[in-house]
């Protein structure tokens, strides 16, 4: 097996989210880092590079020097894909550049800071046939692909009433003015766009909804609130949601709630019996009958679907994260990727990764949410983004 060859743009100096993409690719054998970007520092790019072993030569000064150096290098050499793990403003001119000169994407969210880009994105990922990955990782968590199967199922009965929190408290004070990189840009509406509680946290609470229930939404009505003085986006945000087929919902997303670190939790209530799932504590599905009783389900049972067991790494009790999550949707995208090239036979669960079109949906749905706000009205949340999931 020969490991997918890969390029990041972004994940420099300082940065979060680059170190945890490269980890979750590294995990499986089945990506190497070969070319990169790190930092509109040439400096720090470079310097970058040189820590994490690179070829001097495909360490780059900008994100553009990289498209072209790399497409023109033969095909056995350059890069196949790439990760982008910049601010939220670059996503779009990244990507459309490296779809113009042939390279599959990987995404992190959001897709875009405006609709307008993503479905330009989702056009061009379709013409261009490329694959492209939008890594919403808490899908990847096998308990959460064990929710979505319970549900799917219909075990639950048709679903009533959902309700997914993402609670944080970093926020809880105006990070930003002390020179934090990361709260900088979160609250800058230049990189960050229009949006920074429902386009950060919001958006995952939403793709893993659409996820675990495959319903979409048809109106929401949005309050949205900034209760730190002197920022320029929400910090708090609480969503009403209405989706197809009569259910009920409530997304609640908050960087100013103290002492909270990660907590992201869904619930979802059928006719027939609820689920709740708990990314500070993953590992495990709790899963409520209608008389009153409970029932814990834990990684590695052996009567969890086919599904969750293709996702799931160790034997029950040994706990599996953050990285692993991401690390899934990495192997499907690699697999997906040999499955194309005639190196590998197609497996049930390639195709398990969020794609450009559940990116768009996640910023038709940022955008909606904040209009609601801004009217303090319902709005039709109703959505089909362009194009073929590829």
């Amino acid at each position: 097996m020969t490991a997918v060859r890969y390029g990041m743009v972004g994940g420099g100096p300082d940065a979060f989210i680059g170190p945890v993409h490269r980890m979750a690719a590294a995990l499986d054998g089945q990506f190497t880092l070969a070319a990169g970007a790190f930092s509109a520092d040439e400096e720090r790019s470079r310097q970058t590079g040189k820590e994490l072993g690179l070829d001097p030569t495909r360490t780059y000064a900008s994100y553009e020097e990289m498209v072209q150096a790399e497409a023109a290098l033969s095909a056995d050499e350059r890069i196949e894909i790439v990760s982008i793990v910049t601010p939220n403003h670059l996503h779009f001119p990244v990507a459309r550049m490296f779809l113009e000169a042939g390279f599959h994407v990987v995404c992190d969210k959001p897709l875009t800071t405006t609709l307008e880009d993503a479905e330009t994105l989702c056009r061009m990922a379709v013409e261009e046939d490329r694959i492209f990955a939008v890594t919403h990782n808490y899908t990847g968590y096998p308990m959460v692909k064990e929710a979505r199967e319970r549900v799917r199922s219909g075990s639950l009965g048709p679903v009533r009433k959902v309700v997914v929190e993402y609670s944080q408290g970093w926020l809880a004070t105006l990070l930003e003015a002390e020179g934090h990189k990361q709260a900088e840009w979160r609250m800058d509406p230049s990189r960050a766009g229009i949006s920074s509680a429902l386009g950060d946290i919001g958006s995952h609470a939403h793709n893993l909804t659409r996820y675990v229930t495959g319903l979409e939404i048809e109106s929401l009505f949005a309050d949205l609130g900034t209760l730190v003085s002197g920022r320029a986006l929400e910090d708090d945000a609480a969503v009403l949601l209405h989706f197809e087929g009569g259910a009920r919902g409530v997304l609640l997303a908050s960087q100013i709630s103290v002492g909270e670190r990660n907590h992201l939790r869904l619930r979802i209530y059928g006719t027939q019996g609820g689920l709740d799932w708990n990314q500070e504590n993953p590992d495990r599905l709790r899963l409520m009958a209608a008389d009153g009783s409970e029932r814990l389900l834990h990684v590695g049972s052996s009567d969890l679907s086919a599904r969750t067991q293709a996702h799931t790494r160790l034997p029950g009790g040994h706990p599996e994260g953050f990285i692993e999550a991401f690390a899934n949707l990495y192997r499907n995208v690699a697999r997906t990727l040999r499955v194309r090239k005639g190196a590998a036979e197609p497996g049930p669960f390639d195709d398990d990764f969020p794609t450009v079109q559940d990116g768009a949906r996640g910023v038709h749905f940022i955008e909606t949410a904040v209009e609601s706000g801004r009217r303090g009205s319902w709005i039709s949340g109703s959505y089909q983004p362009p194009g073929l999931a590829i």
